[in-house]
């Protein structure tokens, strides 16, 4: 359903699931609330779940080119959240649940971080590994700074995307990935160098409620290091990882990921 405004926006939702407990599922950027239908259908008699379309995706009002993205989509998960209930995110979406997390605590129940691209938290274990993805997505950022968004965006599909390469997607995702670069553009400041202050001193070791960090083995090498700060810093968070899966692996191995969310939502 397309709610009147969420955090101030105009924004689509689905529903998933009749289970006892809520949930809110936050989608990775360049995709919408129904790819996590496969995963939302193994939880359903667990979780009754609201995942809404981050702006400028799916079903939602386009993105209206603010410059605190990350605070804008963190304000629209923190409305469709409500009351509370466990929190699950993939890619930008789990950075956005981890600040939902250190923002109103007493709301989320438990938290799952699915990949989360915080890159910055990467240097924390390992330099290198972030030296090595700064150089390995070079031209990806420069054709950003260029506007070029077609070049950007089969350069972030190479990286990111579900293993199709980008001369195998049809010419309307080849389209819709290319405009959606802006928005991908304004979230690097935050993912990058951190301009929103998430690993700042005492915020991530503030998280207390029940966390898991999931991620492919396939993955790139940046994740492991971003994982390896993230579960340092957030007290028991557990760190698990799925064999011969990669980026998109809450798609791609939904049976995995459900069965690692309903062990910590059991406890």
């Amino acid at each position: 359903m397309l709610d009147a405004l969420r955090g101030g926006f105009p924004v689509y939702t689905r529903s998933f699931g009749t289970g006892p407990e809520p949930a809110l599922l936050l989608h990775c950027a360049l995709a919408h609330s129904k790819i996590w239908l496969p995963l939302a259908t193994r939880l359903s008699d667990r979780l009754t779940m609201v995942a809404p379309d981050m702006p400028g995706h799916g079903r939602s009002a386009p993105w209206d080119g603010r410059s605190d993205l990350l605070g804008q989509v963190t304000a629209i998960a923190r409305d469709c959240l409500g009351d509370g209930g466990h929190v699950i995110g993939h890619s930008f979406g789990a950075t956005v649940a981890l600040r939902l997390a250190m923002e109103i605590p007493e709301k989320v129940h438990s938290l799952t971080l699915i990949e989360p691209v915080l890159f910055a938290a990467a240097r924390e274990s390992d330099e290198a590994a972030f030296q090595t993805y700064l150089d390995t997505s070079r031209g990806f950022g420069t054709a950003l700074e260029q506007e070029d968004w077609a070049t950007a965006a089969a350069e972030f599909i190479r990286i990111w995307g579900d293993g199709r390469p980008w001369t195998e997607l049809s010419e309307k995702e080849r389209s819709q990935f290319s405009a959606q670069m802006p928005f991908i553009r304004e979230t690097e400041p935050c993912l990058v160098e951190d301009s929103n202050g998430l690993l700042a001193a005492g915020r991530p070791e503030a998280i207390r409620c029940p966390t898991r960090l999931i991620r492919g083995a396939e993955s790139e090498p940046v994740i492991a290091a971003i994982h390896a700060t993230l579960a340092r810093r957030i007290p028991g968070a557990n760190d698990s990882v799925v064999p011969g899966a990669g980026h998109m692996v809450p798609i791609t191995h939904p049976d995995a990921v459900a069965a690692l969310i309903d062990d910590l939502i059991t406890g």
